[in-house]
C-alpha cells in the first residue's frame, strides 16, 4: 500500500503545481510525512499539516510553486553509497539541480544528505 501511496504523492504534487494551486490535499502515513519533511527542508514544498478524518488522516500541504517535475523511481533500485552520482545523470536535467529521495536505515533523506553521511539505501523519488 505504502509503495502505491509514494508514487500517487508525487503524482499529485507534479499535477497541483502544473495547474498553479497554493495547496493540496494528500492521504496520510508515516513514510509520507517523512517525504514531506525531506521536501520542505529543501525548499519545494512549504508547511504542511495533519487533518484527522476519522479514516487515517491527511496532509493538506501549502505548494510553493518550486517543483518543475516529480515522480516516483520504480522499481525501487538499490544504490550503494558511491553509486549516487550514476542516478543523479540518469534521473536530475543537471548538476546540482533537484534532489533524490532516498529511504535508508537512518529515516529518509535526499541523496546529498545520505552522500555526507557515507550511507546508501533505496530510490524513491526525485524532485526538481
Amino acid at each position: 500500500m505504502s509503495k502505491d501511496l509514494v508514487s500517487g504523492l508525487f503524482t499529485t504534487l507534479q499535477n497541483n503545481e502544473m495547474v498553479r494551486n497554493r495547496e493540496c490535499v494528500y492521504y496520510a502515513s508515516k513514510l509520507i510525512a517523512e517525504i514531506l519533511k525531506t521536501l520542505q527542508r529543501h525548499g519545494y514544498i512549504g508547511a504542511f499539516e495533519y487533518i484527522e478524518d476519522g479514516r487515517g488522516g491527511k496532509f493538506r500541504i501549502q505548494l510553493l510553486g518550486r517543483i518543475n517535475r516529480s515522480a516516483p523511481i520504480r522499481p525501487r533500485f538499490s544504490v550503494k553509497k558511491d553509486e549516487y552520482e550514476r542516478w543523479e545523470r540518469q534521473f536530475l536535467p543537471s548538476r546540482d539541480v533537484g534532489i533524490l529521495i532516498v529511504t535508508t536505515s537512518q529515516g529518509v533523506m535526499s541523496h546529498r544528505e545520505a552522500k555526507a553521511k557515507g550511507i546508501g539505501g533505496k530510490l524513491l523519488g526525485y524532485v526538481y
